[in-house]
C-alpha cells in the first residue's frame, strides 16, 4: 500500500484519487467511527480541540464555549466529506483540503488511543507484539503516509518557488 502516489490531477486540475478497495473501504469506516466519538465528546477526541490558553483554565473554558461548535463543525463537515467522496473518480482541491483535516482529525483520534508519541521509532511498531494494537499502528503510519501525499498534491497546486533574484515575482 505504501509504495505507489494515489493522487494525481486531472487536465481540468481535479484530483482523482487511486485508491484501491481496502484503502477506500478503510477511509469510509475511519471517519464514521471517529463522528461517533465526536459527538459522544469522548475523551480520545480532546486534542482535536486546540488549546489556546493552557496557564488559564478560565480562560480556555471561554474560548472553549466560542469556538468548540465551529471547530466540531469543521471536523464533522470534514470527516463526512471524506466518507462521502473517498468513492468519487475525481475531488475538487476543497474537497481534498477537507480529506486533509479529516485525515489529522484521524491521526490524532488513533494517537491518542495508542498513547503515539513523535519519538516512537520504527521499531516500536514493528516489534508490536499485541496484534490489535499492531494493526491500529499500521493505520496510523498509513494515515500519516496519505496525510502526506494529500499535502504534496496540494503543493502541485502552488506557483514554482522563485530563486529570489530580480526575476521572483515573490521578491520586491
Amino acid at each position: 500500500m505504501i509504495g505507489r502516489r494515489r493522487f494525481s490531477r486531472d487536465r481540468h486540475g481535479r484530483v482523482r484519487p487511486g485508491l484501491d478497495e481496502l484503502e477506500r473501504e478503510l477511509l469510509r469506516s475511519l471517519p464514521v467511527q471517529a463522528l461517533h466519538l465526536l459527538e459522544e465528546d469522548d475523551p480520545v477526541v480532546a486534542r482535536v480541540f486546540p488549546v489556546a490558553y493552557a496557564d488559564d483554565e478560565a480562560a480556555q473554558a471561554d474560548y472553549r464555549e466560542m469556538m468548540g461548535t465551529q471547530i466540531l463543525r469543521h471536523h464533522q463537515e470534514s470527516l463526512g466529506t471524506l466518507a462521502a467522496t473517498v468513492d468519487e473518480p475525481a475531488i475538487d482541491e476543497e474537497q481534498l483540503h477537507l480529506w486533509l483535516d479529516a485525515l489529522e482529525v484521524l491521526r490524532l483520534v488513533l494517537g491518542t488511543q495508542l498513547d503515539v508519541s513523535e519519538d516512537m521509532a520504527d521499531e516500536d511498531v514493528l516489534g508490536e507484539t499485541d496484534e490489535e494494537r499492531s494493526l491500529q499502528l499500521h493505520v496510523y503510519r498509513y494515515l500519516s503516509m496519505l496525510q502526506g501525499e494529500v499535502i504534496d498534491t496540494l503543493a502541485t497546486a502552488l506557483p514554482a518557488g522563485g530563486t529570489g533574484g530580480d526575476d521572483d515575482p515573490l521578491v520586491p
